[in-house]
């Protein structure tokens, strides 16, 4: 592996407060191979969706978390398309790792889900024609679950990825490496497999959002209902607002 290969996703692991700290702290992006936006959000169980600025997601994954206190994540999934298939975004959530989703998600196809969590750990896990094949976390990448965890060891040693226990020497110097480039390696996997490059400008143009299903939706959705109303009804049946964030 050459560092040039890991350029096109440095994005998203910049210096605090550049531009790939848009995504926050925690966040879930899937990217499946030869969707289109529709269908995911089916497989996601969104009832209904509408187009969203970034921004506005944003306000109704603040709106949703404070509703929730944080702990259901953040309610919704902002689906684009791309060339080759379709990006799904949570930002605050991690619907997209859980096993019975990521294996719907899959059902006759690739998906790859890469998890960032500040306050636990990241996350890839690989998953096709509705199987979890490899998970990891990418700083213990020799430590993998799923039903096939040599399927990706090739991909894995060529983007500097060890499979084996270290000694204590090598622990220290995969230490000073792993950490600092885990985003960008798993995306640049994820782009392998899928065939879906998760480039930053994907997150300018209007993004097609609906809520996840296996987070109890404020009410059935009406005819003529937009996401923004649902949202409003969400806050009112809430009462007023917690201090609390997300988790």
């Amino acid at each position: 592996m050459t560092i040039d290969a890991l350029t096109p996703f440095r994005w998203l692991q910049p210096p605090y407060g550049d531009r790939g700290d848009l995504l926050g702290e925690i966040y879930c992006v899937t990217l499946l191979r030869g969707l289109d936006p529709d269908e995911v959000l089916r497989r996601f169980g969104a009832r209904t969706s509408t187009q969203m600025s970034f921004a506005d997601l944003e306000l109704a994954v603040s709106d949703f978390t404070v509703a929730t206190e944080g702990g259901r994540g953040g309610g919704y999934v902002a689906v684009v398309a791309t060339s080759d298939g379709c990006a799904a975004v949570e930002l605050c959530g991690w619907s997209g790792t859980g096993n019975p989703m990521l294996e719907r998600l899959s059902a006759g196809t690739d998906v790859v889900s890469v998890l960032r969590h500040n306050y636990a750990c990241d996350y890839f896990h690989y998953a096709a024609d509705g199987m979890v094949l490899t998970a990891f976390d990418p700083t213990f990448p020799e430590r993998r679950s799923g039903a096939d965890t040599d399927r990706l060891a090739s991909l894995m040693r060529e983007f500097g990825l060890p499979l084996e226990e270290s000694s204590d020497e090598d622990w220290d110097q995969r230490y000073d490496d792993l950490p600092g480039h885990d985003l960008a390696r798993m995306f640049a996997m994820a782009a392998r497999l899928t065939g879906v490059t998760f480039t930053a400008d994907l997150l300018d143009g209007p993004l097609l959002v609906g809520a996840i299903a296996d987070l109890p939706p404020p009410k059935e959705p009406q005819p003529g209902k937009s996401l923004g109303d649902l949202l409003e009804q969400l806050k009112a049946a809430s009462g007023p607002e917690s201090d609390h964030g997300a988790a």
